[in-house]
């Protein structure tokens, strides 16, 4: 198949991650998947109650097929159990299934996706909320908020507070998708706040522990 500007025509008509994952790992909906090792798509229960979005995975879990199996992974991980959510309750994904990067030498550094690569993989993402039905989303970055919420969206302004997905993205069925969205920072730019990371990791821990008092 030819590559086209959006993943929809990858997409199979089903609400069953596997089959989900292993459609996506054939997908050719941008150019990214030229230069990356393999589609890096979400892992977790399918009746997970919460579902975390990242940006897109890095070089790491491009090579190891899973999200946030990184630095930035570890990080997230151990937020969320100082934060009190529960691993096997939780789905992890991005919003971008590709890594995208430029070469530095012999390194690939991580390269922000442009818009047009977060607008083809939001059928993915779009397939999997439907499959999770998670009760709280969690937008880790200003990449993930957008993605959910649009390119006018601004962490600054809207990060911790407690969120609804804009009316076009709800579920057209009785069963209406409606999660609770609370939006914060990537765990990476803890990574990259110096002497600052501390404090940028209690606010890290204390959004999450917002976003699981929803599920209460």
């Amino acid at each position: 198949m030819a590559t086209t500007s959006t993943a929809e025509p990858y997409v199979p008509d089903t609400d069953r991650l596997p089959d989900l994952a292993r459609a996506a790992a054939e997908c050719r909906g941008c150019e990214l998947y030229q230069d990356a090792t393999q589609t890096v798509f979400g892992r977790g229960p399918a009746g997970a109650v919460m579902m975390l979005v990242g940006e897109q995975p890095g070089d790491v879990e491009d090579q190891r097929g899973e999200p946030f199996v990184g630095p930035a992974g570890k990080l997230l991980h151990r937020a969320l159990a100082e934060a009190g959510v529960e691993p096997d309750r939780t789905y992890l994904t991005n919003a971008v299934k590709h890594f995208a990067f430029t070469m530095r030498g012999s390194r690939r550094l991580h390269q922000t996706p442009k818009r047009g690569h977060i607008v083809a993989c939001r059928p993915w993402l779009a397939a999997e909320l439907g499959s999770v039905r998670p009760k709280v989303l969690v937008a880790l970055g200003a990449t993930a908020s957008q993605a959910l919420f649009g390119p006018s969206f601004r962490l600054s302004q809207h990060r911790g507070e407690v969120l609804r997905l804009p009316a076009e993205d709800q579920s057209p069925t009785t069963d209406v998708l409606d999660p609770l969205v609370v939006a914060t920072i990537h765990p990476s730019a803890v990574l990259r706040a110096g002497d600052n990371r501390q404090a940028m990791y209690d606010g890290l821990v204390e959004d999450l522990q917002r976003a699981a008092a929803l599920l209460s």
